[in-house]
């Protein structure tokens, strides 16, 4: 087995400048990115591919495709195009372009410069590397970075406001903090168009549990007990006033920013990346978060979670695995790791890296889930379910059909 160790980058940087003249340079690492130049991400990553290759002498020659990464880069990799590094959601770029990668079971048992003498396995996120293991069949494949999880994000000046003294962990405890919310003029939630699909997996999982959730999907079966329940829940959160309004018809980003930057909700089910992406429209906000809360014992408790993260693959057809991997090193311990956290206010993934405040409660909810439910339960893995849930729940909140209506219209 290669023994890749913490002289590794001095070996590189001796290969690196060896016999080279001046402009010259043999290793460089070219790298497709998911990110926009100017988003906070590609900001802070240009920043540290710099920094990198001034420390190492590798160059970094960085391609931010945005998003459409997901439609560009199978087409240049079955085309031979050289790419050393890509990145990617966690799940995309072990399921989607699994066959183009690298395993780097060896790499992540090695010792590096900025792990403190310590194995890399050792100094990040264990649950997100068992993730990727898991993934990749047995094998590591991918390394996360920038994790994320799903809880609901909540203005704490307004719970301080309303009274609320205790984060809701059941049902019966939300019902009781939106009906101080509304006694401050305040609706408990928000949601858009983006994110529906998002909320009734959630009430359903804590309805009925995991395994029904995800047969509700793979059977295309819709007409359990337990979406009656659920449009029975939400009808009355809606008659209530517990769910703005404008909820129905609110297209994304139009809930999180004219209902809960503005203040006119205090919850909202989203991600860890909700305070970077409304930075601009909440500046002052006091951020606070919590896991979606218990409903019926057959369901799933407050320890079952969505979190994940975007990842780092290397091509197996790189020329340069190990300056590649010394790269992803680089950017997912140490200084990088935590400049990335605080410019987008996001979780570092090294363990020893600290929380930006705005996501310390969401720590809380990643350290006590023991159990990952899928993106949105399952309820976006086929585009024809997700739209049926966007139709029918948002004429459920608007009140223009009842919870048994809605139980209906699901199962057709």
């Amino acid at each position: 087995m290669r023994k890749i160790c913490f002289l590794f980058l001095i070996t590189v940087m001796l290969t690196a400048f060896a016999g080279c003249k001046k402009g010259d340079f043999a290793p460089k690492l070219v790298y497709w990115s998911m990110w926009n130049e100017a988003e906070p991400q590609g900001r802070v990553i240009s920043r540290a591919a710099q920094a990198f290759t001034a420390e190492t002498g590798i160059p970094v020659e960085i391609n931010f495709n945005g998003r459409d990464i997901r439609m560009t880069l199978q087409p240049a990799l079955d085309a031979g195009e050289k790419i050393d590094i890509f990145d990617e959601d966690i799940e995309r770029v072990a399921n989607t372009w699994g066959s183009y990668l690298l395993p780097l079971d060896e790499y992540v048992n090695a010792v590096y410069l900025t792990t403190g003498g310590r194995p890399y396995s050792h100094v990040v996120n264990a649950t997100l590397l068992n993730l990727a293991a898991q993934l990749g069949n047995g094998s590591i494949k991918n390394i996360p970075y920038q994790p994320m999880a799903y809880v609901v994000m909540y203005n704490k000046d307004l719970f301080n406001r309303a009274g609320i003294s205790s984060l809701p962990k059941t049902w019966n405890q939300m019902l009781d903090a939106c009906a101080k919310l509304a006694g401050i003029g305040v609706s408990g939630f928000t949601v858009d168009d983006a994110y529906m699909a998002c909320l009734f997996g959630y009430t359903i999982n804590r309805i009925a549990g995991l395994d029904a959730a995800l047969s509700m999907v793979a059977n295309n079966d819709f007409s359990g007990s337990q979406v009656l329940r659920f449009g029975q829940i939400w009808e009355n959160m809606a008659k209530n006033g517990y769910i703005t309004a404008a909820s129905a018809a609110n297209v994304w980003p139009q809930g999180q920013i004219n209902d809960f930057a503005a203040g006119k909700a205090a919850m909202y089910l989203n991600g860890t990346w909700l305070p970077n992406e409304i930075r601009g429209n909440a500046p002052d906000m006091k951020w606070g978060s919590f896991a979606f809360p218990a409903i019926d014992p057959s369901g799933d408790g407050i320890t079952a979670n969505n979190f994940g993260a975007q990842s780092f693959g290397i091509n197996k057809k790189t020329k340069y695995p190990d300056q590649a991997f010394q790269f992803i090193v680089w950017m997912t311990t140490g200084y990088w790791d935590v400049t990335l956290a605080e410019e987008t206010i996001g979780i570092p993934v090294a363990n020893d890296s600290r929380w930006p405040d705005a996501l310390a409660e969401a720590r809380t909810v990643v350290d006590n889930t023991s159990k990952r439910l899928p993106w949105a339960v399952g309820m976006e893995d086929k585009a024809e379910i997700n739209a049926k849930i966007k139709e029918n729940f948002a004429r459920l909140i608007k009140g223009d059909i009842t919870a048994y209506q809605f139980a209906e219209a699901m199962k057709r």
